[in-house]
């Protein structure tokens, strides 16, 4: 059974990818993950504000602006537990890549290009094997055109693609009015990968103390499905390797994901649910369909769903809105 996948042009030994969350703060919880069988590491964001501000100032970012990280909040440190800033954060990278044996890919989180480059390049000289940029920007000005909003994305790949030699990766949010093209630009601009989707945490208002809070809320296996359908959609029509993230809780999303053409799959709501060792079921799981259903490669799957293979391309379009509507009649 061959569970290899590639990935950034990584040779991975499965498609099971921790993506970035608190679990990598420590080198201990990256070498359990590995133990229990992860094929690469997304290391936890360094955010723009890090970068930008001493520690001491990180105070008004936790307090103001709550809802604006985004991975999830309550998980981030309070400023005075702050040990992994900048410096912090690439000597854990180093200590990773000499500790681990699989690759460990870092993290950069922020909205604009300025500073990223400096921090891009000092990721990929502690050894990170790639870089992903999670380009976590919430468009609130009516003002904004559309065009600009996604020239913010193009304008980060393009200083942190001309500051490193190792592959890049586009963390992306599902809310562009023509998520195809806006995939074909980043590609066209020097992106290596796309992941999708990023899963914005949304706040809450808190009726006694009228304030807006954060509220952590993590996925569930439905929230692959506006994944699945772009990956779907995208398998072959771009030349960069394609992450499915959100929702991936089971062997069965992992499965939905590789036949939709999905290179890899990362998981943290469901390793943050059950630790680590749940990997291991996962892979279990995922290797019995496979004997079962006479799979012998990941790459024989591959992209077997996606759009371009199905002999139904529409049941990805506006065709399968249609038909749930009519089924959930049915059913009532």
């Amino acid at each position: 059974m061959d569970l290899t996948t590639t990935y950034l042009g990584l040779k991975l030994k499965n498609p099971i990818v921790p993506s970035a969350s608190p679990l990598s703060h420590t080198l201990d919880n990256m070498k359990r993950l590995e133990d229990a069988g992860a094929s690469a590491i997304v290391m936890f964001s360094l955010f723009e504000e890090q970068i930008a501000h001493e520690a001491s100032e990180l105070d008004h970012y936790m307090r103001y602006g709550t809802n604006s990280f985004a991975e999830a909040t309550s998980y981030f440190p309070k400023t005075q537990e702050f040990t992994t800033g900048p410096d912090g954060y690439l000597e854990l990278l180093r200590t990773a890549k000499e500790s681990l044996s699989i690759p460990v890919i870092g993290s950069l989180n922020g909205i604009s290009a300025g500073g990223w480059s400096n921090y891009a390049r000092r990721i990929e000289e502690a050894g990170a094997d790639a870089i992903e940029l999670n380009v976590y920007y919430i468009p609130t000005d009516p003002k904004l055109k559309g065009a600009d909003a996604e020239a913010r994305y193009l304008e980060v790949l393009k200083v942190v693609r001309e500051a490193v030699n190792i592959p890049v990766a586009v963390k992306l949010s599902p809310f562009f009015s023509s998520m195809a093209n806006v995939a074909a630009q980043l590609v066209e601009s020097g992106a290596n990968g796309l992941v999708l989707f990023n899963r914005f945490y949304q706040p809450d208002i808190d009726l006694d103390e009228l304030d807006v809070k954060p509220e952590v809320v993590l996925s569930e296996s439905a929230d692959a499905r506006i994944p699945m359908r772009w990956i779907a959609i995208l398998y072959g029509k771009i030349k960069a390797s394609l992450a499915a993230t959100t929702g991936i809780h089971n062997a069965q999303d992992v499965l939905k994901m590789l036949t939709a053409g999905a290179d890899v799959t990362m998981m943290c709501a469901a390793l943050l649910k059950h630790g680590p060792v749940h990997i291991k079921k996962v892979l279990g799981d995922l290797t019995a369909w496979m004997l079962e259903h006479e799979y012998v490669s990941i790459e024989q799957m591959k992209g077997s769903m996606s759009h371009k293979s199905v002999a139904d391309p529409s049941a990805f379009e506006r065709a399968n809105y249609m038909k749930a509507l009519n089924r959930y009649k049915l059913l009532v």
